[in-house]
Order: C-alpha cells, then sequence, then structure tokens
C-alpha cells in the first residue's frame, strides 16, 4: 500500500511538472499580434484571421511587422504581405515582400527583395530560409553579401548570425577593392574578416594571383596561409608549394613541402623543402633539399646545398648564396665545395672550403676558386692557393699540374691556355701523335701552358726551369705523383640529379 501510495505521488509530481512545462511551453510559442483591422470570415477559412494596416507579430523576443496578412491561430503560424520587416533582439533586421512563418518551429520563409542587415553585415537575395530560434538563415538562389569593403555572392548560402559566419557554395565570389576572390566552396566571418577555403579558390588582385585548394585569408590584415598545391604569382616571381603563410603588407612568406621559387626576370628557380621569402625585398632563404636552377637554352645550372639564400644587390641584380655540401651540374662544368657566392651583376662564381672542379676530363682545385662566365659558358678561372690540374692518361698515369695560383683561359667553353705563377711543377705524358713517348717531371716558377682540342701543345717554361722526360719503364715513382694529388672523380656529379648524391 506504502509503494502504491509512493508511486501515485511520483506519478502525480512528474504530471505536474510536465503539465506546467508543457503549458509555460506552449504559451511561449503562442504569437501575438496587433493590427488596426480584423477580419474573420468563414471564406477566409476556418481559425483565420486576416490582419490589416499596420500589423505586428511578437513571438519569442522576436517581432515582425506588415501591411497585411493571414493569422493561422490552430496552427500558430502566420502569412504577411507588403513591408514585410523582421526584429530581433536590435541585432537582426530582415526585410522583404512575402513572409511565412511558423511559431511551433520558429521556421521563417522571407521572399521578394530580401534583405537580412546584422550589424555591418547586409545579405539581399530573392528567397530566404530563416530559424528564428537558432538564428540560422539560407539561401539557394543566388545571394549577395556586404561587409564592410567586401561584398560576397553565391548560389547557395548558410549564414549562422548568432556565430558572425556564413557558409558560402556554388560559384562563389568576394569582391575588394583590392582584389576579388573566386572559390567552390567558402566560410566567411563576419567579424574577423577572415575568408575560410575548402575548395579550387583563386585570389586575383592588380599585380599578383594567388590559387590553393584549402587555407584562409585574413581580408582585414592581408594575411593567407594556403595548402595544398597553392602558389601566388606576380609580375616578377612565383611561389609554390603544399603549405604557404603569407603576410601581403611586409611581404613575408613561409613556404613548406614541394617548394619552388621561380624569378622570371633573372629566369632561376629554387626548390626544397623549406623555405622563407619576402616578397619586397626579393630575399629568399631556402633548405631541406634546397636546389637552384639558373634557366638557359643553352646549358642550364642545377645546385644543391645544404641551404641557399638569394637577393638582389644594389643594382638590382641576382646573388646566391649556397653553404654546406654544395654541388653543381652543368653539362660543360661540374664542381663541389663547401660554400659558394654567385653575382650576377659580373657572372662571377666564387668557391669556398676544397673546392674542386671538372671540365672535360679534367679537374681541378684550389684553396679559392673564381669563375667568370659569358653566355652560361666558363671565360675565364681563377685558381688561388694550392692549385692543382689533373687529368688521367688512360691506364698508365696522370696529367699533373701544380702551382700557387693560376688563371685558366676557356674559348667558347673549351679551356686553351692555363697561366701558371709561383711554384710551379709538372708531371705529363707527352704524345708522338697517339703514342705516349714518356713522362716528363717538370719544375720552374712560372708556367705557361697551351692547348688544343683538350691535350696540350706547348709548354713555356720561365725562371730556372728543372725538366727531366723519362722512359715510361724506367720513370722513378715517387716522382709520378705531385703532392696534394688527390683524384676525386667518384665525387663527380655526371647527372643533374648527382648533386643530391
Amino acid at each position: 500500500m506504502f509503494k502504491s501510495y509512493f508511486n501515485t505521488i511520483i506519478a502525480l509530481t512528474f504530471g505536474l511538472f510536465f503539465n506546467v512545462t508543457g503549458f509555460a511551453q506552449q504559451k511561449e510559442a503562442k504569437i501575438k499580434f496587433r493590427s488596426q483591422y480584423t477580419e474573420v470570415d468563414k471564406k477566409i477559412g476556418k481559425g483565420t484571421q486576416r490582419l490589416i494596416g499596420n500589423v505586428v507579430f511578437n513571438h519569442a523576443g522576436s517581432e515582425m511587422y506588415c501591411d497585411s496578412a493571414y493569422f493561422y491561430s490552430k496552427k500558430n503560424s502566420l502569412d504577411a504581405y507588403n513591408d514585410v520587416y523582421i526584429n530581433q533582439g536590435d541585432t537582426l533586421h530582415v526585410y522583404g515582400d512575402f513572409l511565412n512563418y511558423n511559431g511551433n518551429t520558429k521556421h521563417a520563409i522571407i521572399k521578394g527583395n530580401v534583405r537580412l542587415i546584422n550589424k555591418e553585415t547586409t545579405l539581399t537575395t530573392d528567397e530566404l530560409e530563416y530559424d528564428l530560434g537558432s538564428n540560422v538563415g539560407y539561401y539557394t538562389k543566388h545571394g549577395f553579401i556586404v561587409n564592410q569593403q567586401n561584398t560576397l555572392e553565391s548560389e547557395v548560402g548558410h549564414y549562422y548570425t548568432r556565430k558572425k559566419r556564413i557558409h558560402f557554395r556554388d560559384s562563389v565570389i568576394i569582391i575588394n577593392p583590392d582584389y576579388k576572390i573566386y572559390s567552390d566552396t567558402l566560410q566567411y566571418d563576419t567579424e574577423l574578416g577572415i575568408a575560410y577555403f575548402f575548395g579550387p579558390t583563386n585570389i586575383i588582385g592588380d599585380s599578383s594571383h594567388i590559387y590553393c585548394e584549402k587555407g584562409w585569408y585574413d581580408t582585414k590584415n592581408d594575411l593567407t596561409e594556403l595548402e595544398d598545391d597553392a602558389w601566388i604569382l606576380n609580375e616578377e616571381q612565383k611561389i609554390k608549394g603544399d603549405y604557404i603563410y603569407y603576410n601581403k603588407i611586409n611581404g613575408e612568406g613561409i613556404a613548406k613541402k614541394y617548394v619552388e621559387l621561380y624569378d622570371f626576370e633573372q629566369d632561376v628557380i629554387l626548390t626544397g623543402n623549406d623555405s622563407r621569402y619576402n616578397e619586397l625585398t626579393e630575399y629568399a632563404f631556402m633548405t631541406d633539399s634546397a636546389q637552384f636552377i639558373q634557366i638557359s637554352d643553352m646549358d642550364s645550372l642545377f645546385l644543391h646545398a645544404d641551404s641557399i639564400i638569394t637577393y638582389p644587390d644594389t643594382s638590382g641584380q641576382k646573388v646566391v648564396i649556397a653553404y654546406y655540401n654544395v654541388k653543381f651540374y652543368r653539362s660543360n662544368a661540374q664542381g663541389m665545395c663547401d660554400s659558394m657566392v654567385y653575382t650576377f651583376s659580373d657572372s662571377t662564381v666564387r668557391l669556398y672550403g676544397q673546392p674542386v672542379l671538372w671540365t672535360e676530363e679534367k679537374q681541378m682545385s684550389a684553396d679559392f676558386i673564381e669563375v667568370i662566365t659569358k653566355n652560361s659558358a666558363i671565360y675565364k678561372m681563377n685558381l688561388f692557393s694550392s692549385s692543382f690540374i689533373a687529368e688521367k692518361k688512360d691506364t698508365i698515369g696522370f696529367d699533373q699540374l701544380k702551382g700557387r695560383n693560376m688563371v685558366c683561359h676557356f674559348n667558347k667553353g673549351e679551356l686553351y691556355k692555363i697561366d701558371v705563377n709561383g711554384n710551379s711543377q709538372t708531371v705529363y705524358y707527352p704524345l708522338d701523335g697517339e703514342e705516349i713517348i714518356g713522362v716528363n717531371v717538370s719544375k720552374c716558377s712560372d708556367m705557361k701552358i697551351s692547348l688544343a682540342d683538350g691535350k696540350v701543345k706547348k709548354i713555356n717554361f720561365y725562371s730556372n726551369p728543372v725538366s727531366v722526360l723519362y722512359p715510361l719503364e724506367s720513370a722513378p715513382e715517387n716522382e709520378l705523383m705531385l703532392k696534394g694529388f688527390d683524384w676525386l672523380e667518384f665525387e663527380r656529379p655526371k647527372h643533374k640529379l648527382d648533386i643530391f648524391k
């Protein structure tokens, strides 16, 4: 009996709670209205009232105004006509020619010259559906939105007025005085002025073009973060990468993974996986598989180093600095060193830190090497301190030339003269026709060597020369290798991809 009494109390308590709650909800959901005239007629419809003149509806904190309306009390809904205006909390204002509103679902359909104003944002469309409960509106028949300096349009849009965010889809366009954005799917934060991209997107300005398939753009601060096949193009350069962060105001950017930097004026390309650059100063830093490419119709240069820096000098000409583990390939010359500087103004390459150069069959090394080029071919090469040139002679041995400093002269990329200045030494195998007749070991202060078709034709010795021509079979082995000789053919890049080995 006690249990039955207890269950009855529980039932009455819950029943009372639900009845009160249901009553409160029903009372809150009831649409209230006032008007100058009210008509009730069987012809109008059962439970239907026609309202005329300064009609005002009030429901759940929202007010709706119109010239005339039909109110369906049983359905708790209405149809409003002419000069329709919805006001919600003094922050949302909606205008139109026609309104259908369901008080039970708080769902409104506004048609004809629709305008939704939410603080600094105005949406214009022909038809808008709006949920006054969740503060979400959407259109499917093209819409325009004006937010400060930005005009946005799309075929389909969802406007989350509470979150200050709009989702656009299908033929999205943002028009700003400085640029236009074209996208497939886009979200826009009306308060922060940030556009989020979720599909192929183009940002086009007077002198620049940005593309990505995912990312965001801060329209107020000119900041952008791009992903997925992203690139930025202007008149002077183009940067590509899987990820790009870019500040248009100061020109600074970061690019990562599969990065390519194109300089159209200088015909150079930087590639790698981690880059810092500045569009205004034209400074660029590349690391992680960094590569520098100088494009040429005749013979392009491919260079790899741990890190590569490029920037313009005072004359506007490019300067390239590569450091740590430098290797480069060009069909007529290859090399390696610890660090390198290439100045476009004088077409000069400077190699530091145990530099080695190969041209044709010759290996050249020194403490410091300076290479001057013309028309993508070597014009002159200066070897400073511990200069050494070597060339393999079949299986017999090596032609060797050693001195303090050397100057190598080229004609159309072919070595034809070598000046050796100071402590000159040579070991070479002279020919009689195609036959090696012995090995010549010489020493003097200075030498001048003339070549033709890559072969020694004449040697001039200066200042107390000492020269001995040995028969091959009796040449002393201790004189056949000059001090400091090191044959490094296995390090030589024989293909442009070898610079990464």
